[in-house]
């Protein structure tokens, strides 16, 4: 499969233990996808996140698809026992 860049998104060492952020945030893409798996819209996720665009957004839920095994796991050490 081609590697495939992502406009929006980086990995900074050091930075959420070098998990994809937005750039410019040091919000992860598992931190916006745990928001969609708990039922949040795109439009509630920026309201979550203000500084957040749509197309940031967007392109997380893109990056989801195409590392699910990777964002799956870190959103499920972040949700409460009760919640997995």
């Amino acid at each position: 499969m081609p590697t495939t860049s992502y406009r929006y998104l980086t990995n900074v060492p050091g930075v959420r233990s070098g998990r994809a952020i937005i750039e410019g945030t040091r919000i992860g893409v598992h931190d916006v996808v745990a928001l969609t798996v708990l039922g949040s819209s795109v439009d509630e996720v920026c309201r979550s996140f203000p500084n957040v665009t749509r197309a940031q957004v967007y392109e997380c839920l893109a990056y989801y698809e195409d590392h699910r095994g990777e964002i799956d796991a870190l959103v499920a050490e972040q949700m409460p026992p009760d919640a997995r």
